[in-house]
Order: structure tokens, then sequence, then C-alpha cells
């Protein structure tokens, strides 16, 4: 059940609601967990089993930590339970092709095996029950009393199926009371967040996700100089505005029931360098790759040669998080290099040609790297690659709707608009900010009602509705 759907929208979502308001502030945890167990189970009926089963022993192992004597069995344990499961459940059958890809050409029988399902939301939430073990493991908060609370936190709906990653200790006083944001300027933000996310992947991430997914089908010749380009910027405004846009309406329903998510996008598009670009891009996970993985391996503190090992160790891993596959893995090489090469000389070179050129320049390098996110082998990107770069073909742009032109201008404008800094002070200030007057207010519900209406009419008559990451 993705939120862009006609039954989260029309069904799932006014019932759980309605449920939810009505009912007394001491047992909405219970309504929120019940409805967020329900959402699960509709996409993975067998998994909810295997994860509240991991839930229930995590749980018993972090209140294991009071004790001294096996305090550290327990988050060894702990953290072994949850990468365990993760590279079962997502690398396993990664693992076996390659085993029985080396065994064929070595001329040996290949391993019998069966294939193994992906849970749904594993990569994300697998991130959050580390950060509960290791919250609590550091002292940073003390572990939550019942049960109940730590599932909700774990598999909370809004968040649960593609971020944010929300960290134990950003959230944890939230689970017990958010009684502070439970006010009528709160679920209105969260409504009009919300509906700017459905904007997002409903006007923009599905029209222009249409023309990405014509351009990247296209094999041989039939791949041109201008299709390949027209291709690589459509995915481009696509995987943007379809993963914003979710984290969007993750962040406003979490706001609707009291919750205040971190932020997960900051028109990244504007970053003059890769570094601001990370710093802007899924912001969750940065974060929690830069507190739990790359500080703990010594982060920048032990040496220039130590310190590019780890970045290219965090940003290889951070590939392979986004998939069970090669192409994932050189994308996070392919990123972890230029993070590298901007600390050599690249930076230098960006402060002296000016943030309008460094700007372009990093865009052209994301763009080149989407590449590489959206094939399915290396083979096909090297063939998408060598079209991009076929410039003695002529530049002739392929027959496209007036929708998909006026679309891309619109993602165009909203991409870029942050690099003035007014802008993007005045786009953010629209979006987080609750304590604004009447009449702001009755825009934004003015806003909200109209771009939900029209969205959920686009979604009526459109079979076209993917979710990139929701396969993550």
């Amino acid at each position: 059940m993705v939120f862009s759907s006609s039954l989260f929208l029309v069904y799932f979502l006014p019932v759980f609601l309605i449920a939810y308001l009505l009912t007394p502030k001491s047992a909405r945890n219970f309504v929120a967990l019940v409805g967020s167990t329900f959402f699960y189970a509709w996409g993975a009926p067998k998994f909810v089993f295997v994860v509240f089963a991991s839930l229930a022993l995590d749980f018993w192992l972090v209140k294991q930590f009071a004790s001294d004597r096996f305090k550290r069995v327990a988050v060894t344990a702990s953290v072994v339970l949850n990468v365990g499961l993760l590279a079962y459940f997502k690398y396993a059958n990664f693992f076996v092709d390659n085993v029985n890809s080396m065994l064929q050409n070595l001329g040996s029988n290949e391993l019998g095996w069966t294939a193994v399902a992906l849970p749904i939301g594993i990569s994300f939430f697998t991130f959050q029950k580390l950060s509960y073990t290791l919250d609590v493991y550091k002292g940073k908060h003390a572990p939550l009393k019942h049960f109940s609370d730590y599932a909700l936190y774990i598999i909370l709906f809004p968040q649960l199926i593609a971020g944010p990653i929300v960290r134990f200790n950003e959230i944890a006083d939230q689970l017990i009371d958010r009684s502070q944001h439970e006010t009528i300027d709160d679920r209105l933000l969260g409504f009009f967040r919300f509906c700017i996310g459905l904007a997002k992947k409903v006007l923009v991430a599905n029209v222009v996700g249409q023309v990405a997914d014509s351009a990247f089908a296209l094999e041989g010749d039939s791949l041109t100089l201008s299709w390949a380009w027209v291709g690589i910027l459509a995915y481009t405004m696509q995987i943007y505005f379809d993963f914003s846009g979710y984290s969007d309406m993750a962040i406003g329903l979490g706001r609707m029931m009291g919750f205040v998510f971190p932020e997960n996008f900051n028109s990244p598009y504007v970053s003059s360098s890769i570094t601001e670009f990370w710093r802007r891009w899924h912001m969750t996970l940065s974060r929690w790759m830069k507190d739990y993985l790359y500080i703990p391996l010594g982060g920048n503190r032990i040496g220039t040669g130590r310190t590019y090992f780890n970045l290219w160790t965090v940003f290889l891993l951070s590939g392979l998080w986004h998939g069970a596959s090669w192409n994932f893995v050189i994308w996070g090489g392919y990123h972890g290099l230029f993070l590298v090469l901007e600390r050599l000389f690249l930076g230098n070179v960006y402060q002296r040609i000016g943030r309008i050129p460094s700007t372009v320049f990093t865009f052209l390098i994301a763009m080149f790297g989407w590449v590489l996110f959206r094939t399915e082998t290396f083979t096909d990107a090297l063939h998408f690659y060598q079209a991009l770069l076929s410039f003695g073909q002529d530049f002739n742009l392929p027959g496209l709707s007036t929708e998909f032109k006026w679309t891309m201008g619109a993602a165009l404008i909203f991409s870029f608009m942050a690099i003035v800094p007014a802008m993007e002070k005045w786009s953010n200030d629209m979006v987080q900010n609750s304590k604004v007057g009447i009449f702001a207010n009755a825009f934004k519900t003015i806003v909200s009602i109209l771009l939900f209406v029209f969205c959920l009419s686009m979604i009526t008559a459109s079979g076209f509705n993917p979710f990139i990451y929701f396969k993550f």
C-alpha cells in the first residue's frame, strides 16, 4: 500500500486519522501501532511475524544493558541479529548468483538455491533498530519501558517503508508525550506537507518517469544522443521528486499525528559540490552513516589516507545498502571518488570558478551517477554512457508531449529555485513552520484541498504509479 494510491488516500488514511484523533491521548500509541501493523501486513502479511519476532528479541537484548556483565554481549548480539537479517534477506540471492556465476565459469556445478523474498522496508527499519540499540548502549537515551512503544518506533507506518530514517534519540520523548505538537496548526501543516509531497509524486515524478522508462528501455542504435540526455534528465527529476515527495508525505503524516520527523531533503540539485549534495540529499541516511559508521571507523581524525579509506568504505556500503547489485556498489564508489577528489583539489577548483559553474558541474556528476542507479547491469550502464557521449550525432529531440515539456520545466524551476537564498528560506518556512497567521493557514488549507483532489483524480485516471525507493 503506497501513499499515492486511492486505497490509501480514500480508505486507510481517513479511517486511521478519524480513529486516531477520536481516541484519548493515552491510547493513541495503541491505535497507531495497530494501524501501522495493518499497513505493513497489507503488503507483507508473512513478514510481519518475522519483524515482530526480531523486535521482541531486540527489546529483550537491550533490557540486558542494565547488567554490566552482559552489556557487551547483548549489544553484539543485537547488532549481529539485525545485520544478519538484513544480509540474509537482501543479499543472499546476490551472493549465490555471484558464486554460481563464478562456478559456471570454472565449469563446476552451480549451487542449488531457493530465492529469498525481500521484506518491505527492511533497509530502513533495520537502521532504526540499530539506532535504538546503539543509542541506548552509548547512553544517549534510556531504553523504552514498554515493548509496544518500541514496536511503534520501528513500525510506525509513515516512515516504515522508505524513511526518513528516524534515530531513536530524535524521537524517544515523542513516543511518550507529543502533546506539544498535537495542535490544529501542526495538523494543518502536516496535511499541507503531505499534499505537497503527493503533488511532487503524482504531478511531476509520474509524468517524467514515463519518459525516463521509455528512454532506458531502448536498446542498440535506438538509444540516440537526444534520447539518452532526455532520459537521464527525466530520471534525475523523477528520482528526486519521487523520493523527496515520499519523504514529504511521511513527514506530513507524522506531523498530523504529533510526531516531528527530521528533514530528508533540502534542494540537493543546487549543491556546488558532491560533499554539499550529500548534506542535502537523503539527509537522514547521510547523518546515520556518518554517526554510526564513519566516525566509529575514525572519521577524519587519524590521518589523510585513513580519512579517504573511511569515505570510500562508507560510500561503498551506502551503495550496497541501496540494493543488491554491483551497479549500486559502483555508484557508491563513484560518489566516494568525488568526495575524495574534492578534498584533494576539486574543492579549490570550485572556489575559483564560482558557485554557478560549480553547481552545473555537480549536477552533471549526479546525473551521470544516476545512470548506474537506474540500469540493471554495468553493461547497460556503459551502453547508456556511450549514447550520452556520442556527440557526433545530431541532437534531434524525440517527440515529447506538451505535458512532459511543461512538467519538466516546472521540475527544473522547483529544483533550482533554492539557489537564491531568499527562495530557499521561504520554501523551507512554508513546509516547516506551523506558527503562521490566519491568512497563511487559509492559503495552505485551500492549496492542500485543491492538490489532494487533483492528485486523486490523476491517480484514478493513470495506471503508472511506481515508487522508486519502495523496493529498497
